[in-house]
């Protein structure tokens, strides 16, 4: 399946199939629904490891001590917060759901980081910042919920100074056996019945599955990483390949 194909995929799966709405919108909705619930829900459906993951994440720009940091679908705040020990003069935390938001301002708050970090509702697909204002930006878990996906990367682009770094760490599918399998039933049947129970969203969580498998990953990505300008691009899989974390430097 071509890159294209994959794209037009994800852009048509949406949480809530029998709303008209479109996808960016029906994903504000659902994170609001979600946000009491989603940290709890995102430790307990990883088993702890999505911490770990996060640390990866930000430890992939240590060595280029950024100093100012754009963090897309920051949601309730943990990247920001983790990007804080890079001690950079400014994070812009950017998402789409109020709630989530409002999280994530308690713990900054609460953490004495109001000067750093500072969480605005937008659009990644519209950022409203001017070009080359930033040496570095992350998307965690998000990047499958834009809604026109090299139009949202295209934006990042802009915004990153010449030779400013791109970190994305995403939810991949697992290859090898017995992982294949095992993730697959998880995400299938598991997650969902966890979701109904904790959040009162069961197709929250469906579509957490049903937007990871049509998401373009590893070389596909790498590609349309490519297409709109990003160069030394890699993907390195984690845990199996149960996520995967993508690097790339404007040119």
């Amino acid at each position: 399946m071509n890159a294209y194909l994959c794209f037009v995929m994800n852009e048509d799966v949406v949480p809530y199939d029998e709303l008209t709405l479109p996808k960016k919108k029906q994903v504000a909705m659902m994170f609001d629904r979600i946000a009491f619930r989603y940290d709890l829900m995102n430790h307990l459906l990883s088993f702890g490891i999505d911490v770990s993951w996060r640390k990866k994440m930000v430890a992939t720009l240590r060595p280029h001590q950024p100093k100012t940091i754009l963090d897309v679908a920051t949601g309730t705040a943990d990247v920001a917060l983790l990007l804080s020990k890079l001690n950079p003069e400014k994070i812009v935390g950017l998402d789409i759901s109020d709630e989530m938001l409002e999280i994530g301002r308690k713990k900054i708050s609460e953490g004495r980081l109001g000067e750093m970090i500072s969480l605005e509702n937008g659009d990644s697909e519209n950022l409203l910042f001017q070009s080359n204002k930033f040496d570095a930006a992350t998307v965690a878990f998000g990047i499958r919920n834009f809604e026109n996906l090299e139009k949202g990367l295209s934006e990042i682009y802009r915004v990153l100074k010449p030779g400013g770094h791109f970190v994305i760490l995403e939810f991949s599918k697992p290859k090898t056996f017995p992982f294949k399998q095992l993730y697959h039933f998880y995400f299938t049947h598991v997650c969902p019945l966890l979701g109904q129970w904790i959040t009162h969203d069961k197709q929250a969580y469906e579509y957490l599955h049903r937007s990871v498998s049509a998401f373009p990953e590893g070389n596909t990505l790498l590609s349309i990483l490519k297409k709109t300008g990003f160069e030394q691009t890699q993907c390195k899989p984690l845990s199996f390949g149960i996520s995967s974390l993508y690097t790339a430097r404007k040119s």
